[in-house]
């Protein structure tokens, strides 16, 4: 995750830079279950409306949490399919927050009445992300149901009333990248505490649909906007949180935002973004899912480490027998292609490794998904390299 805010705030109020520091353990994304009330078409999980055997049960949901904590994970963020499908959900949460657990919840929002706002708002989620993927018609297209979007919105509104912290998530493709301003202008309009930008990622149901992926220019635009709203947060003392996800070269994008801007702040702000390190998968962030099985992020589902079912977490977590988690793991990572040439290698650390893994077979290619021109990235040309790509 790439939080925008934070670094445009060192503009205003520098801070010293220093190594980067990784997390005594890593983030984990839990997928709690697999079914869902939606069949979204960039769904990674490939959820639908029916129950999945072989999930784990609360007692084995509550044995990992202790595992986890042995782990020194930090924070958990419950997931699904609709983790608000699980009858159990709250009794998880209270007892991630009783073990002192950073706990959000990731929902479509649509399940959220004023019983489940209330729920959520007593049992001390630390912070609640909906997806919208756009306006009504988009929503409801994206999601393959009419009146999801309302039933979404309505759902923010309720948890936000209720006193949680709320936040708007949108996974940008090309077929939907025109409500993006609007959904900019939604969050302003209804007090929303965050907005997080998801770039697309080959995997799932988003694997099937990557011809779908916002093209190169749209993506560039989407990002010059949202640095511009950030920026003009916090230049009004209300800055609002600004995120990116899955893919690390929005860090030498606002680098390069900022070297137009304010070139005599580069030089700190790329000190920054090399301390902050770029991708975290297999390291700082980790997917468990419904079944129990651990992967490197929530994008690596057909890519299993172990299970904790049969090894504790940290185990798994630390073991780099396995070829993927062993590169991983290495600084820098052994990438190759623009990647292994790039000059902001330091920044954006490969980038997201599962779209290259998708598209080539080949963990350790260039990430396809790079928006950035060869000027940007300090990579001359040559004819083999452009044919190839």
């Amino acid at each position: 995750m790439f939080r925008v805010t934070q670094f445009m705030q060192e503009l205003i109020t520098p801070t010293p830079a220093g190594p980067r520091r990784n997390p005594p353990g890593p983030v984990v994304i839990w997928n709690l279950v697999r079914r869902c009330n939606l069949t979204c078409k960039h769904c990674y999980a490939i959820s639908a409306d029916r129950d999945f055997p072989g999930e784990l049960s609360t007692d084995e949901v509550l044995r990992v949490m202790d595992d986890l904590k042995a782990a020194r994970v930090p924070v958990l963020i419950l997931s699904g399919g609709e983790p608000l499908l699980r009858p159990d959900i709250f009794a998880i949460a209270r007892r991630a927050k009783a073990l002192g657990f950073y706990v959000g919840l990731s929902s479509n929002g649509t399940l959220i009445d004023q019983e489940k706002a209330a729920a959520i708002a007593t049992t001390g989620f630390d912070y609640v992300g909906i997806s919208l993927d756009g306006l009504q018609q988009t929503h409801d297209r994206f999601r393959r149901k009419a009146g999801a979007f309302d039933a979404a919105l309505n759902g923010v509104r309720l948890a936000r009333d209720a006193g949680a912290k709320v936040g708007i998530r949108f996974t940008l493709a090309q077929d939907n990248a025109a409500d993006f301003p609007a959904l900019l202008d939604l969050m302003e309009a209804e007090g929303i505490d965050k907005f997080y930008l998801s770039h697309l990622n080959y995997a799932g149901r988003g694997n099937k649909n990557r011809k779908d992926d916002a093209h190169f220019r749209t993506t560039r635009a989407a990002m010059d906007l949202l640095f511009e709203r950030c920026w003009r947060s916090i230049q009004a003392g209300r800055p609002k949180e600004f995120v990116t996800g899955n893919n690390d070269a929005d860090g030498v994008y606002l680098l390069a935002w900022v070297a137009a801007r304010f070139p005599e702040q580069a030089e700190h702000l790329r000190q920054k973004l090399v301390q902050w390190g770029g991708n975290a998968s297999g390291v700082n962030v980790a997917n468990i899912d419904n079944l129990g099985d651990v992967h490197p992020d929530t994008m690596w589902w057909n890519y299993p480490l172990g299970n904790v079912r049969q090894r504790p977490f940290g185990a798994i977590w630390a073991d780099t027998a396995d070829p993927l988690m062993a590169g991983l793991k290495r600084s820098p990572r052994p990438v190759g292609g623009r990647c292994g040439r790039c000059r902001h290698l330091a920044i954006c650390n490969g980038n997201t490794r599962v779209r290259a893994w998708q598209t080539t077979g080949d963990f350790w290619a260039e990430d396809p998904g790079c928006y950035l021109t060869d000027e940007e990235v300090g990579v001359a040309q040559s004819p083999d390299l452009a044919l190839e790509r």
